[in-house]
């Protein structure tokens, strides 16, 4: 599975206004109902369901990245918003760092064997420091757009 596949282009937010972990969520969950990859009618829901998973456990992986993800009866095929924040969130990490860099996945619930494809895909990208260092420094959608499809290319 190839992120250009799975990130909405119009779900890119180089410079996030949020300044805290819930609006990160917010702000990433409007993007994908305004890239029409999400419906608007479960945004409340949504955005609940993605709180609710970080108050039992942070999505906050460490090296400057958080995963938040969830399934969802309203959600027809795999798709994720991609938001970064040149000052850093408090995604209460693992490594008690700051998160500059937001993959928010939303995944069908009838379909697991894709969300864990979704989340190896973004995984094996954001393991690698090169990509996570590149992506940090973007500072346009197109310049995420162009490094998301650069990454690909290198994983056929």
């Amino acid at each position: 599975m190839k992120l250009t596949e799975i990130v909405s282009s119009g779900a890119i937010i180089a410079n996030l206004n949020a300044k805290d972990r819930d609006a990160a969520v917010v702000e990433l969950i409007d993007a994908l109902i305004a890239a029409g990859s999400a419906r608007q009618e479960a945004r409340e829901e949504l955005i609940a369901i993605l709180l609710e998973r970080e108050r039992k456990s942070t999505t906050g992986f460490g090296a400057g990245i958080a995963v938040p993800h969830a399934k969802h009866k309203s959600v027809r095929r795999v798709c994720a918003a991609v938001g970064l924040s040149p000052t850093g969130l408090d995604f209460a990490s693992i490594d008690l760092q700051p998160v500059y860099s937001v993959v928010l996945l939303l995944s069908p619930d009838d379909k697991p064997e894709e969300h864990l494809q979704a989340m190896e895909a973004v995984f094996k990208v954001l393991s690698q420091e090169t990509f996570r260092r590149l992506l940090r420094q973007a500072s346009t959608p197109d310049e995420v757009k162009a490094l998301l499809e650069e990454i690909d290319a290198q994983h056929v």
